[in-house]
């Protein structure tokens, strides 16, 4: 088992070890990017839907108020 110790500490093993570590940090930073991205079109479809809800909600008045003029 000494020898599986020993065998870690090569040198091909180090640059392997700084691959992995890139690769982990490539990760972190792709899942990080797609959650902001998810986040801000989640965002932007909540404030789509309430200005649509709003924009109705506001031709309604108008109408109910046209309709009180007459």
């Amino acid at each position: 088992m000494k020898h599986g110790t020993l065998s870690s500490e090569k040198p091909g093993t180090e640059q392997d070890e700084v691959k992995l570590q890139n690769a982990s940090k490539q990760i972190v930073q792709t899942a990080i990017l797609r959650a902001v991205q998810q986040v801000s079109h989640e965002s932007q479809q909540k404030e789509k839907r309430t200005n649509s809800s709003t924009s109705l909600q506001l031709e309604r008045g108008k109408l109910t108020k046209k309709h009180e003029k007459k």
